[in-house]
C-alpha cells in the first residue's frame, strides 16, 4: 500500500486547512496497469478523513479485496467537518469542496476520477446519497451508504444538520430517491442501530435494484468493519 496525506486551503471552508489522505494498493501481479479508479469516502460527524483508515482498517480490507482478485482501486478521504456535506448558511460548502477542489487534486495525482464511486457512513452515508442524487458527479458508477443518518422531515431542533425548512427541502434525500434509480447502490444498517427504522423506510421506496441489508450490529466501528469487505466487493465490481 502507498499512502499520501496532505491539506489544502479550501475556498468553501476557509476557517481551517482541509486534510486528506489517499491510499493506493500495491502491485497485484495480475497485469493491472494505468491509473486506478477511486472510491471516495465521506466520514461521519465528529470525525475526519482518517476515520476510514484508523477506525475501519481500510488498508487491510483493501489488501484482502485485491488479494482475492477484486478490482484494485484507490481510497480517497477528505475532511468535511460537521456541516453534513451540503451548503450551509455559514458559507461552508463541503459538497462543492469535494466536487470542485478535491477531485481535481486526485486527478493531478494520476488517479482515474473518470471511474468514481462514493461510500460513507452515518453523516457521510447521508452525504454520499445526497451527492449521488444531485448528479454533480457524472463519472459516478456506484454509491454505498453504511448506517446513513437520514431524516424524512424537517426537525427545527436539529440546526446542526439543516439551517431551515428550505435548506432541508433542497437536500431532502427521501424526495431525491428517484434520481438514484439507474445508479448501482448499496445501503446497510445494523439491527441494533437507532437509525434502523428510518433506513428501512428510505430503502422501502428506493427505485431500481439495490444491494446491502440489515445485519447484526450497532452504530459503531465494529459493525462498519464487519460489512466493509462486502462494501469493497460491491464498489470494485462497478469500478472494473
Amino acid at each position: 500500500m502507498t499512502m499520501e496525506t496532505g491539506s489544502f486551503a479550501s475556498r468553501f471552508s476557509p476557517q481551517e486547512p482541509t486534510g486528506w489522505t489517499t491510499m493506493v494498493p500495491g502491485p497485484t501481479g495480475g497485469g493491472t496497469s494505468g491509473p486506478l479508479p477511486v472510491a471516495l469516502f465521506l466520514h461521519g460527524a465528529h470525525a475526519d478523513h482518517s476515520m476510514v483508515f484508523e477506525d475501519l482498517h481500510a488498508a487491510d480490507v483493501l489488501a484482502q479485496h485485491v488479494a482475492r482478485g477484486g478490482t484494485p482501486f484507490a481510497i480517497a478521504a477528505v475532511d468535511g467537518g460537521d456541516s453534513w456535506w451540503h451548503p450551509r448558511a455559514s458559507g461552508t460548502d463541503t459538497q462543492s469542496m469535494v466536487v470542485e477542489e478535491f477531485l481535481p487534486l486526485l486527478a493531478s495525482q494520476g488517479l482515474d476520477t473518470g471511474r468514481l464511486a462514493l461510500f460513507g457512513l452515518s453523516m457521510g452515508g447521508f452525504g454520499a446519497l445526497l451527492l449521488a442524487s444531485q448528479h454533480r458527479l457524472p463519472e459516478l458508477r456506484a454509491v454505498a451508504a453504511m448506517s446513513p443518518a437520514l431524516w424524512s422531515q424537517y426537525d427545527a431542533g436539529r440546526s446542526d444538520t439543516f439551517d431551515s425548512a428550505a435548506d432541508f427541502a433542497a437536500n431532502d434525500v427521501f424526495a431525491l430517491r428517484p434520481e438514484l434509480e439507474s445508479l448501482p447502490k448499496r445501503i446497510d444498517c445494523g439491527t441494533a442501530d437507532n437509525l434502523l427504522f428510518i433506513v428501512k423506510d428510505y430503502v422501502k421506496d428506493l427505485p431500481g435494484e439495490h444491494k446491502g441489508g440489515f445485519q447484526d450490529g450497532g452504530h459503531d466501528s465494529g459493525y462498519w468493519r464487519s460489512i466493509l469487505p462486502d462494501v469493497f466487493s460491491f464498489l470494485g465490481t462497478h469500478l472494473a
